[in-house]
């Protein structure tokens, strides 16, 4: 087990986490102090706690969007997958007909 030291907003954190998963939480940890930096910038200074509240609400937010964005591409997908289906369906009603015609024409 792997001890990362965090820091946010100029406070550091000792983060425990799998031996794998310390450069993930490193980044994840930069993220998180460049979103409370850029909330700082615009709301000027607030508690630690507040400021990682209003961090944890605006990381909430930006999940909610790529969870929307995600259900929204399945959904899209899976309309071109239908429209595949039905696109091959097409394709072999025309090639049958195409054979059925072939052969009348050899018939004749």
């Amino acid at each position: 087990m792997a001890v990362v030291n965090v820091t946010i907003n100029g406070r550091v954190y000792d983060i425990a986490c799998d031996d794998s998963q310390v450069s993930r939480v490193q980044s994840l940890g930069r993220e998180v102090d460049a979103h409370a930096q850029h909330l700082l910038s615009s709301v000027g200074n607030v508690s630690d706690s507040r400021l990682l509240v209003m961090v944890g609400l605006l990381l909430a937010d930006e999940l909610s969007d790529a969870r929307e964005q995600l259900t929204k591409l399945g959904e899209e997908v899976a309309a071109a997958a239908d429209g595949d289906a039905r696109l091959a369906k097409l394709i072999e009603s025309l090639a049958q007909r195409i054979e059925g015609i072939a052969t009348r024409l050899e018939r004749a």
